[in-house]
């Protein structure tokens, strides 16, 4: 994608990344990707393509055989690893299918953790539930939600401090039609607003439907998807809205 402002800095760069696995598959090569500050992409594709494996790259959890992975400007494989670490914590938010939540928190308590992690103060937690339909709820523990305020729950703590990029891998996967479509809504809402790009992984069209634009990873890279790329407002049917199982890669 091509910045309107030449002067403004990327959320993400993917320079010519490439990955091939011990048994000699490629599962990327030569991809180049450019994420705009703000913007909210959704990236679909078969499983086992690599659309796990390109989020691993873009969070350090995993390394690339070539290229570069440039985040807010920073080239994360010329950092040291504490330098890799800072801005991990600093500049990314994550968002999974599983909600990830600490059972033995409460729910401010999980929400301000990477407040604590960056040293900043932890009232901003109680402002973001508020924010995600939580508001008077800091004291519940994740026992008391269902599956739809967990994911709440999962994009406060992914918003609070106020990172350049989300990743998201199924964020919808354990939800029902109805609740996924309430979530991905307040998703793109809290994310325009905060500034943060997005990356969501997804098979659900339905969910794919909130982003800007729609992009279908392939062997042959990343190409535009040739249907709707605007949150269209239907509900993600209960098919789709499903995780197909073990796209780790």
């Amino acid at each position: 994608m091509l910045l309107r402002d030449e002067g403004v800095v990327p959320a993400l760069e993917c320079r010519g990344l490439g990955k091939t696995y011990g048994t000699g598959r490629i599962v990327l090569a030569h991809l180049d990707f450019t994420l705009a500050p703000g913007e909210f992409v959704a990236i679909m594709g078969d499983s086992g393509v690599g659309k796990s494996t390109l989020l691993n790259l873009i969070a350090g959890l995993d390394s690339a055989d070539s290229g570069d992975v440039i985040i807010d400007g920073s080239a994360v494989s010329r950092l040291d690893d504490n330098a890799a670490t800072r801005l991990r914590r600093q500049k990314l938010g994550f968002v999974f299918q599983a909600f990830h939540v600490l059972p033995h928190l409460t729910l401010a308590q999980n929400v301000a953790l990477p407040l604590l992690l960056n040293e900043l103060p932890t009232a901003g937690a109680l402002e973001i539930l508020a924010a995600v339909g939580l508001g008077g709820r800091g004291d519940d523990f994740p026992r008391q939600l269902s599956g739809g305020e967990l994911q709440r729950v999962a994009i406060a703590r992914a918003l609070v401090h106020r990172p350049k990029l989300i990743l998201a891998d199924e964020p919808t996967g354990n939800l029902d039609p109805d609740t996924a479509h309430e979530v991905l809504g307040l998703f793109r809402t809290q994310s325009k607003a905060t500034g943060a790009a997005t990356i969501m992984v997804t098979h659900s069209e339905a969910a794919a439907a909130v982003a800007d634009r729609i992009l279908i990873l392939s062997d042959g890279g990343l190409h535009a998807s040739s249907g709707r790329n605007a949150f269209s407002g239907s509900a993600p049917d209960s098919q789709s809205a499903a995780r197909s199982a073990d796209d780790a890669r």
